[in-house]
């Protein structure tokens, strides 16, 4: 089977669409969180922690994020060996796309049809799908 997959991302949430070959109809699977993203560094620290932020250390918030870009690479990445998808679409803000990329395995890479630097996350499916190229 030929499917497509659309991940829309930020650093507090990752929806995946499903396209057919086709491509005119997506379906949602289930969405990927990460509630630390919508905290304040100071919650997400403890006072050890923030003495040793101080001295130039990565944050806590920065932190949590690249863990966050980690799980949705793996996420990705079983797709991948399931042979789930045989098409990648990435949208996300090009902070959080920096991030991804970190995390790809090559394989992954090479599935990649094109990475779209956009904030959608929040945005519905139809919005979505007028960012990716008519036929998938």
């Amino acid at each position: 089977m030929r499917n497509t997959w659309i991940i829309v991302a930020d650093a507090g949430r990752a929806r995946i669409f499903c396209a057919d070959r086709s491509g005119n109809d997506m379906h949602e699977l289930p969405a990927l969180s990460n509630p630390e993203a919508r905290l304040h560094e100071g919650d997400l620290i403890s006072d050890r922690t923030s003495r040793d932020i101080n001295g130039g250390a990565q944050t806590a918030k920065g932190t949590a994020e690249r863990r966050f870009a980690a799980t949705v690479c793996d996420r990705l990445e079983r797709g991948r060996q399931q042979h789930a998808f045989n098409r990648l679409y990435i949208m996300a803000p090009p902070h959080f796309m920096g991030l991804l990329r970190k995390h790809q395995s090559h394989a992954l890479r090479h599935l990649i049809s094109e990475e779209i630097p956009k904030a959608l996350v929040t945005q519905p499916p139809q919005r979505i799908r007028a960012e990716l190229p008519r036929s998938l």
